[in-house]
């Protein structure tokens, strides 16, 4: 039972408050004027006063309410660390105890693990959970029982009671941890770039070590070592291998005595982007085709492009000296001596040999192929001619050769069994309009000597080939009639994409490789990719996972020539994908998750928070404290002992409201008084008289 003073003003307050001022001004002037009943009047007025005012008795009925004490137990990664399980585990068990033996109080238990996509311990934002579940007017505490490294400093919750955070791990804790500091997204390949490293001891580390030996690998090549300084910044140089994303490992061995060797390696990927794509084109003569190479080419704001075209055709002998034909002498022996290195892509489109170029610079061309160039021959009925460039000491690395027969009817191009499987036309029939491809209407006719047919023209014979020769690439389109699927003749062809793609092809970019094993990553399931031309099927693949633990997954066939995957990574880190001669490594998520990065318990960040609701850091190791009630306002931590705050809060179940006097009474305490005040000052004035 609980009663207080309630007041019901029959009008309102500003009212009531001017006439009060009325009222006192009235006692005044009656004080002024020295009447004897001016005190009666003040009780009359007031009584007037009180009746307006309405005075009432309420009496409630409260039911008390239990205080609430939040527990927030970080389960997160960095907790199984050390004996860090086992300390939360007794901490739990602690508070639950001293909980139970406080009067009045309940405990409420929420248990946190590892945020979504890498986001780390965000302690702070379960506790904020935690608190909005509560009547806040009950909570009387809230105690976290973490190793410090919480991910969500930003948030602070808005505590009405004491925040108590008892701290995991050890004084004498140490661990080596290996940072990368700006890896960029992208990089150039062949071009120099600087990776910034660092390998530190952190905690209490024993004395001695000053070097270390760090591990590097890119992609699946053989690692190398190298010995380096420890507790210092390196520099470490790196060039790119090859365009598409590269996977650049670095990694420590594990020593002992250190909290974990999940922070011991590192990797990153890069995308490796070409600067800019240097194109020599070479035409022999003006044709409807040869402006197909030049927009396709030109309309690639990463290509520099080289053009040349010779206008006079042989057959026209009118006694004019060559150099007086060109606007500039055509710099062959620049291009083709001097410079031929730098290119990368060489296309002679419809060239014949007419003595502009001498056979040691088609030697030249040669060499440059089997050192890793690059030459697509885009053939015309001059290929079979006697001029041919099969005539040159190109015909050592041309998959195809000459019957000199000109097939001149109209044909649909089509893929081979091969080509349906091939990057560079896979899937290209899917995109041919009702009715197939529009029909080309000239084809040179070739035998094949090596490399892949992947179209055929006219009565089978091949019409695109492509050839790996050494360790450069050719390939030969027999047919200087694709320019017709670009002027969308008969519904027209993929030209566009089948250029792009043949030309990629021929600078060697990734994803159009034959023999590929990819593999993407979407949180942590992993697609693995499979591209293959070999009849037979290529067998599962082997996966190693960051803590050496293989597993081999099969691979069906989804499309002619791709096989494909879908697996659940069980754990972030790399993972190293095996088929064959192929190898992989992909990052399931960051190779040393969050959790990982700093790994030595500290209560240095969350103790500002702590001591602003008067609570503290108390470190587990030194002895579980005892919990106990203290007031509000008052420290809520001392040596072996942390607080909460009761609340004393309740639930008001009845409410009884009894007028203090009716209204009838107070008119007539009123009217009382004024008679008597006139009573007393009329017989005070008779005696005067």
């Amino acid at each position: 039972m609980n009663a207080s003073l309630a007041y019901a003003p029959l009008v309102g307050w500003g009212l009531i408050a001017a006439l009060a001022g009325l009222a006192l001004a009235l006692v005044a002037l009656a004080l002024w004027r020295g009447l004897p009943g001016w005190w009666l009047r003040a009780l009359a007025l007031a009584a007037l006063l009180g009746a307006l005012v309405n005075p009432a008795l309420q009496e409630e009925e409260r039911a008390g309410l239990s205080d609430i004490v939040i527990l927030v137990v970080d389960e997160s990664a960095s907790q199984s660390l050390g004996d860090r399980r086992a300390q939360t585990a007794a901490a739990v068990a602690a508070v639950e105890a001293e909980v139970a033996a406080l009067p009045n109080t309940e405990l409420r238990i929420h248990r946190l693990g590892d945020g979504e996509e890498d986001a780390g311990t965000l302690a702070l934002t379960a506790l904020a959970e935690a608190l909005a579940e509560e009547p806040r007017a009950r909570v009387a505490g809230a105690i976290v029982i973490t190793d410090g490294r919480t991910h969500d400093l930003g948030l602070v919750p808005n505590l009405p009671a004491p925040l108590q955070v008892l701290l995991t791990g050890h004084e004498d804790d140490w661990d080596r941890r290996l940072v990368v500091k700006n890896a960029p997204a992208f990089a150039i390949i062949g071009e120099e770039f600087v990776l910034d490293l660092r390998i530190e001891d952190v905690g209490a580390p024993p004395p001695g070590a000053t070097e270390v030996a760090l591990t590097i690998s890119v992609d699946a090549e053989e690692p190398a070592t190298y010995t380096v300084p420890l507790n210092e910044d390196l520099e470490l140089p790196v060039t790119l291998p090859h365009g598409g994303v590269n996977v650049l490992q670095f990694s420590v061995a594990p020593v002992e005595g250190e909290l974990t060797d999940r922070n011991n390696a590192t990797a990153i990927q890069i995308n490796g982007v070409r600067d800019r794509l240097r194109v020599l084109l070479v035409s022999g003569e003006p044709h409807a085709g040869e402006r197909v190479w030049r927009n396709l080419l030109k309309s690639d704001a990463s290509v520099d492009l080289v053009h040349f075209t010779i206008l006079r055709p042989p057959e026209k002998q009118d006694g004019v000296p060559v150099e007086e034909l060109s606007l500039i002498a055509f710099p062959t022996r620049e291009l083709f001596v001097e410079k031929i290195e730098e290119f990368d892509l060489i296309i002679f489109d419809r060239y014949r040999m007419r003595g502009i170029l001498p056979m040691s610079y088609i030697e030249n061309v040669v060499n440059y192929v089997r050192n890793g160039g690059t030459v697509l021959v885009a053939a015309g009925p001059e290929y079979g001619a006697v001029d041919s460039l099969y005539r040159s000491p190109l015909a050592q690395i041309l998959p195809v050769a000459p019957t000199a027969q000109v097939v001149e009817e109209g044909f649909r191009p089509a893929l081979t069994d091969l080509g349906r499987r091939h990057p560079v036309t896979e899937g290209l029939e899917d995109a041919a309009p009702e009715g197939g491809w529009g029909r080309w209407f000239r084809a040179i006719e070739v035998e094949q000597l090596a490399g892949q047919v992947l179209m055929t023209g006219p009565r089978d014979l091949p019409l695109l080939v492509l050839n790996r020769v050494d360790q450069g690439r050719v390939a030969v389109l027999a047919s200087d009639h694709a320019w017709l699927w670009g002027r969308g003749y008969e519904g027209g062809g993929p030209q566009l994409e089948l250029l792009r793609r043949l030309a990629h092809w021929m600078l060697k970019e990734p994803e159009l490789e034959e023999e590929t094993l990819t593999a993407t990553v979407s949180g942590e399931a992993m697609t693995i990719t499979r591209r293959s031309m070999l009849e037979e099927p290529p067998g599962p693949v082997t996966i190693t996972g960051p803590d050496g633990a293989q597993v081999v997954v099969g691979m069906p066939e989804v499309s002619p020539g791709k096989y494909e995957t879908l697996w659940q990574a069980p754990a972030l880190g790399l993972y190293r994908l095996e088929q064959g001669d192929l190898v992989r490594v992909i990052a399931v998520g960051p190779a040393a998750p969050r959790e990982f990065v700093e790994t030595i318990a500290s209560g240095a960040d969350l103790a500002p928070l702590a001591e602003a609701t008067r609570g503290g850091v108390t470190r587990i190791e030194a002895g579980l404290p005892d919990i106990r009630a203290v007031s509000s306002g008052r420290p809520a931590l001392g040596r072996g002992w942390i607080g909460v705050t009761p609340r004393e809060a309740y639930l008001t179940t009845d409410v009884t409201v009894v007028p203090f006097l009716p209204a009838w009474a107070w008119l007539l305490l009123a009217a009382g008084l004024a008679v008597l005040a006139w009573l007393v000052e009329g017989r005070k004035g008779a005696k005067a008289g």
